[in-house]
């Protein structure tokens, strides 16, 4: 008879804020991006994920913080990954997942990059599989292209690849190679109405894309060397760059998408204002209204105290470089 023992494994895996974007696929189906992408790990944001496979062959089910999810996309979506996983390795049964987060799902703080990442290390282990970290990388990149970037450690760069196994993340520096801080300014947690993989399928209908993924190429060796050489005065002008021109790019889509809100361009105004002043500190955004504020350590007391003091800004998270996705006490 087949061994119908359940068999679980927990996972935590870190948030990522990109400094140098993915927005765009050339594969839909594998999430292989159309430019490379840079990121920090950032520690203390993180999913914690159990997954429990079982013998019998119902349907998967999913818990996200505490709460059963009998419909929905977040569902399909879970479902559908698990079921690619049974195919890719064989797996029989059905799995039970349960996912939580300390901090806003949905509002571009990457939380499908830490759920999708803690979730590939957690199924699989669970299903009794030792990936070596690429092949990880890999298989996170299958449910969120950014969850490929939360499996290492540190500062981590993802090459576009040519096929599922070579579209993969590493690390280019350890998360002690730079004492950078980033501050949040949460801005909205509320899950944000259209979400980044309906995001990636518009891009191309910007006519601004084909100019911000020529131009990637650069600026993503000008701010890996900057991250290598520890420049902020490079790293932060390429950073803010990137950033502005991904979301030039979402606004000119069709239908347009404006993830900003007044409060986050009084965020970017004011950063750009406190540089002038002294401070080490430039600010990016992902998919979402809340920006990130990426400061030199010694700064980023500084650059909490004034965020509380915007308007708009309703709460502040800070993050250092964290490390890569890994297996957990249950």
């Amino acid at each position: 008879m087949p061994d119908t023992t359940p068999m679980t494994a927990k996972a935590r895996a870190s948030s990522n804020i990109a400094f140098i974007k993915y927005w765009g696929n050339s594969d839909h189906t594998l999430r292989i991006p159309v430019n490379p992408s840079l990121s920090m790990n950032l520690d203390g944001l993180y999913t914690e994920t159990t997954s429990t496979w079982t013998g019998d062959t119902s349907a998967h089910t999913l818990f996200l913080n505490g709460e059963v999810i009998t419909e929905g996309p977040a569902l399909k979506r879970v479902s559908g990954y698990l079921n690619d996983l049974k195919q890719r390795y064989e797996i029989s049964g059905h799995c039970v997942v349960e996912s939580s987060n300390n901090f806003p799902m949905g509002a571009g703080i990457a939380s499908s990059a830490s759920a999708f990442a803690a979730l590939a290390l957690s199924a699989t282990t669970a299903a009794g599989l030792e990936l070596p970290e690429h092949e990880l990388s890999a298989l996170a990149r299958l449910g969120s292209g950014s969850a490929s970037r939360s499996i290492p450690g540190g500062f981590v760069e993802w090459q576009v690849g040519k096929s599922h196994e070579t579209s993969v993340a590493s690390t280019i520096a350890p998360a002690d190679h730079w004492d950078l801080v980033d501050v949040i300014g949460i801005v909205s947690a509320e899950h944000k109405s259209v979400g980044s993989a309906r995001g990636h399928a518009m891009a191309d209908t910007s006519v601004l894309q084909k100019a911000r993924v020529a131009s990637a190429f650069d600026r993503f060796e000008v701010c890996k060397q900057a991250v290598l050489d520890r420049d902020f005065e490079t790293f932060a002008s390429v950073v803010e760059m990137d950033s502005n021109v991904m979301h030039a790019v979402m606004m000119t889509s069709v239908p347009s998408l404006f993830y900003w809100q007044p409060a986050s361009i009084g965020v970017m105004q004011a950063v750009r204002q406190w540089r002038a002043d002294g401070l080490s500190v430039c600010y990016t955004l992902d998919a979402g209204p809340n920006v990130h504020c990426i400061c030199a350590a010694a700064d980023a007391q500084a650059v909490q105290t004034h965020l509380e003091n915007i308007a708009g800004v309703t709460k502040v998270l800070t993050a250092r470089p964290g490390g890569p996705a890994m297996l957990i006490n249950a």
